[in-house]
């Protein structure tokens, strides 16, 4: 791929205008929908619901307005913590599938609380015709929208400066998002920052990716984009991450960035292991018939052990023994080598392949929550085998066993089952500078998003193993 020349559009001229025209005009078409929505269930307020809660409650036109805020102002707020607002910036499909979740979470909260005003349960066929209609209308929006803002603001052109790695794997990851980045020329930084810096004139480009580039080298091209007003997509590394979380602090006129060994306070400690008790518990009986048709099914099959369990690493490097039900075949593991799951692989049954696709095969680790030995969101916990394996390649690996293991957490969120452990170490490690409780309820819910994306369950491509190797100068 060779250099990009000729000019681009008018609309890379100026870089910071037009990226807050273009959020602006995403916010205003996720608004627009979201206001389509409203009165929809306006519609079913007025038409179906508001007659039955009349017999209790006599409403004026300022309650009535009252009803259709707080719903709006719930949509609003699922469709932030869900994503579904990001119009433009995500792939059609995605944002379809937070305003989904948005609209369920939102018809569900607002068909109870109108059973409360009637002091009595209300039919809930129409508002399931309600939230049919709007899933309808969701995905029109959606896709009209995305049609309209892609022509309106194209992507920009970019230049991808890379350093010596193989840069072929990232390229594929940029070309998956083609509505969103268009990378028409791709330079290496071993030529030097000044010939680097005259490519991107040459080009007259506005935007940048600065991939694998040795520090000092990077530091220059930072510094010359910054004050040239380019824009820059930049790979972080480990130590990038760990100042990212930092605390600002001032001596007399100097600042400092504060970075310490990270630590939960007490009231953190409390908040997360109550909400770990209580959702593990509640969802241990509401998942209760799952269990016993799972547990049937894996019995029938090839009447081996329901659950398989497996030593893992939790804080501190503590070992304990994770359960789940069992999806490979009895002895699976025979030659006692340590391996993950790979694209079809021989190991997995019919039944395997079916509840690990739908993650039914997660569920008994409701039971290790329960215990104290994992919490809902954190690092996935890793196997003794597996991790010594990652120590002897990237000993930053380490970090990511200061906090209790996890269910899910930010690397299943926003990375695949077949994400790099490097990068997967570096997402781990943005959810432990960057804790709160807020967070871990947000990522609660996106949890439930993934568990409906097929592409969250890939296995481990052959040699992917040996991706490792290739990320040791990400170290430096």
């Amino acid at each position: 791929m060779g250099r990009g020349t000729g000019k681009d559009i008018d609309m890379d001229e100026k870089p910071s205008k037009l990226t807050s025209i273009k959020k602006i005009a995403a916010l205003q078409m996720s608004f627009l929908g979201l206001l389509l929505q409203t009165c929809l269930y306006a519609w079913a307020w007025f038409q179906m619901y508001y007659p039955l809660v009349r017999l209790k409650l006599k409403f004026y036109q300022r309650g009535h307005a009252l009803i259709l805020i707080i719903y709006l102002l719930l949509l609003v707020f699922f469709s932030r913590t869900w994503e579904g607002n990001n119009v433009g910036y995500s792939k059609p499909f995605d944002v379809i599938l937070s305003q989904i979740f948005t609209l369920f979470t939102a018809d569900v909260i607002s068909y109870f609380q109108i059973s409360l005003m009637r002091n009595w349960i209300v039919p809930v066929w129409p508002m399931l015709r309600t939230f049919l209609l709007q899933m309808l209308v969701a995905i029109v929006w959606v896709y009209l929208s995305d049609f309209v803002y892609r022509r309106v603001f194209p992507p920009r052109r970019m230049l991808f400066i890379h350093g010596d790695r193989p840069s072929a794997d990232m390229l594929a990851k940029f070309a998956t998002h083609p509505e969103r980045y268009r990378i028409t020329g791709s330079f290496s930084a071993s030529q030097g920052a000044e010939a680097v810096i005259r490519a991107i004139e040459e080009g007259n480009y506005r935007t940048v990716v600065l991939w694998e580039i040795p520090t000092p080298e990077r530091n220059e091209l930072i510094k010359y984009c910054y004050g040239h007003g380019v824009r820059m997509y930049v790979l972080p590394k480990i130590p990038d991450v760990l100042m990212n979380g930092s605390t600002q602090i001032h001596v007399v006129d100097t600042t400092l960035y504060l970075t310490k060994e990270y630590a939960l306070t007490f009231g953190q400690r409390f908040w997360k292991r109550t909400i770990d008790l209580v959702c593990a518990a509640i969802l241990l009986v509401v998942t209760s018939p799952i269990f016993l048709v799972t547990a049937i099914c894996v019995k029938a099959y090839d009447r081996g052990p329901v659950f398989y369990k497996q030593v893992r690493c939790t804080k501190d490097m503590k070992e304990f023994h994770i359960i789940k039900f069992r999806s490979m075949k009895v002895n699976a593991e025979s030659d006692g080598k340590a391996r993950l799951a790979s694209k079809e692989d021989a190991r997995i049954t019919p039944v395997g392949r079916f509840i690990r696709k739908c993650r039914i095969d997660e569920l008994p680790q409701l039971i290790n929550i329960l215990r104290g030995e994992m919490s809902f969101i954190g690092p996935r916990p890793e196997r003794p085998e597996i991790i010594r394996q990652y120590l002897g390649e990237m000993p930053e690996f380490a970090f990511r066993t200061r906090v209790k293991a996890g269910l899910a957490g930010y690397a299943q969120v926003y990375g695949r089952y077949n994400t790099t452990p490097y990068d997967k170490l570096k997402l781990d490690l943005t959810y432990i500078q960057h804790y709160s409780v807020g967070l871990d309820l947000k990522l609660m819910l996106l949890t439930l998003k993934i568990l409906v994306q097929p592409e969250s369950t890939e296995g481990v491509a052959d040699g992917q193993m040996t991706a490792l190797k290739e990320h040791e100068s990400d170290r430096q």
